[in-house]
């Protein structure tokens, strides 16, 4: 064995809590870390000929780039939907890295992790208030849950046509309807080589809404004569988190025959407040749903799950089989996750969700999440109020978008934003709605608090006096 190898498998216990020490010592700061820096300009390596073991790659770290992780897993960070990690969640996934399980089978053989996994799954439909006649695993992102669903979505479509898509590749002709599609749908029906221009976005309810018309949507089904397509539905927008109506949409399902996929990526945990449940009402008819595990469930990346009902498992298993692997078996008689999803090699991704489900409940996660909401409100009812911002939407869950009041130039918008993120105490992404240039904020973090919110506030004020002495 190497010598530098041997030496650190013999201080093996040394090198995780020095390395443990770090990762608390970031969290432990993690109110005062910045949430935003400018890097200078680094010095790549290019190679590594002589290995320096463990301890001084961690010096070597610390040196070169610790000081440069902003905080985002912190309370205030509120760009894109980006979660933190609860404690419990940590905890698992340090023990997913130390217990490395290539998760697979759950019938016995080979380790028990697809054991752990199938029970997670079990225990997310419970907490969503799903049927238990959904299938579900876990994935890397909304990306892969949204391709996973329409990979299987394009496999039924294939088969109305009396076409084995998986086999024998696209048709030439593909129908997919939506009205406000996540940007991770599109790319997915690029991947699935269906084409994103195969796309017909149907109206929405309104200009400044995100939801489609849903009688729109029938003439658009209509119009189809009976031939087989996917409807695409948001349980939560990106920009202003709209529903579509799912229930209507539920009751279009019954009179016409489609796959009906719902991209629920962190709207989906709306379900947990009785206030906001009702925004899914008739989300359990749908035929996948794609969830997001980095976001409002608070576990580190890389995580999301898919649902997809039981009664498409041929299917899915059409899609994704290995079927030149002779050795894995019947993959509808020996239940194989490499059967039923993209990848083959797959780290142990549910050990941080199964830990922290454990650990909080329902009753934990319904407090994280009517506290996001009700602190967004807070933030939108301070900006309502302000002579300086105005809401571009109304805060309908956890997302607040909003501009400078009285200002329509893109660069001005965006030099105000630049201003707020470089003061490194909160950060906030920028975005469009209804062709005005606007500033987006996500409230998804468990550690987030109403003291926060102040401080944004005030932040956002201090970066308004700022902006108001440059010259354009």
């Amino acid at each position: 064995m190497n010598e530098i190898l041997k030496n650190d498998l013999d201080t093996f216990g040394n090198l995780l809590q020095a390395a443990l020490q770090e990762g608390l010592s970031y969290l432990n700061q993690l109110e005062d870390i910045p949430t935003s820096v400018k890097p200078a300009q680094a010095v790549m390596k290019k190679e590594v000929l002589q290995g320096q073991g463990g301890l001084l790659a961690l010096k070597e770290f610390i040196d070169r780039y610790k000081a440069l992780m902003v905080a985002s897993a912190g309370p205030r960070y509120w760009g894109f939907v980006t979660g933190g990690t609860t404690p419990a969640a940590l905890m698992g996934d340090m023990l997913a890295s130390c217990f490395d399980q290539n998760t697979q089978t759950n019938k016995g053989h080979g380790d028990i992790s697809a054991l752990v996994e199938f029970e997670t799954i079990q225990m997310l439909l419970d907490f969503f208030h799903l049927p238990q006649d959904f299938l579900g695993g876990f994935v890397t992102g909304a990306t892969m849950s949204n391709f996973t669903c329409l990979g299987v979505a394009r496999q039924w479509v294939g088969k109305q046509l009396g076409y084995d898509i998986a086999k024998e590749g696209v048709p030439t002709t593909f129908h997919v309807l939506a009205a406000t599609p996540h940007s991770s749908s599109i790319k997915a029906l690029s991947m699935l080589g269906l084409g994103s221009r195969q796309l017909q976005r149907i109206k929405t309810l309104a200009p400044d809404r995100e939801a489609v018309d849903v009688v729109a949507l029938e003439e658009a089904i209509q119009a189809l004569n009976g031939q087989p397509f996917i409807v695409l539905t948001s349980g939560g927008t990106v920009n202003t988190v709209d529903f579509d109506d799912l229930k209507a949409i539920a009751r279009l399902k019954k009179r016409y025959h489609f796959w009906w996929h719902i991209d629920a990526a962190f709207g989906g945990f709306a379900t947990l407040s009785p206030d906001y449940a009702p925004l899914l009402a008739g989300w359990e008819e749908a035929d996948s749903i794609t969830i997001d595990g980095h976001k409002w469930l608070n576990v580190p990346y890389e995580s999301a799950f898919f649902f997809v009902k039981e009664k498409h498992k041929l299917l899915q298993v059409e899609t994704f089989q290995n079927s030149n692997a002779p050795y894995l078996g019947d993959p509808l008689e020996n239940f194989n996750y490499l059967n039923f999803l993209p990848e083959n090699s797959r780290r142990f991704k549910a050990l941080p969700a199964w830990f922290t489900l454990n650990a909080y409940g329902k009753e934990g996660y319904r407090e994280i999440i009517e506290r996001n909401i009700r602190l967004a409100r807070q933030l939108g009812a301070f900006i309502q109020s302000s002579d300086l911002f105005e809401l571009l939407a109304p805060v309908r869950l956890n997302t607040v978008c909003f501009t400078l009041k009285q200002e329509t130039d893109p660069q001005k918008i965006q030099a105000f934003l630049d201003i707020l993120n470089e003061r490194g105490k909160v950060f906030m992404t920028p975005t469009v709605f209804n062709q005005r240039k606007g500033i987006r904020a996500a409230l998804v973090n468990w550690r987030t608090t109403e003291k926060d919110v102040e401080l944004v506030q005030q932040e956002m004020m201090q970066a308004y006096e700022h902006y108001s002495t440059m010259s354009f």
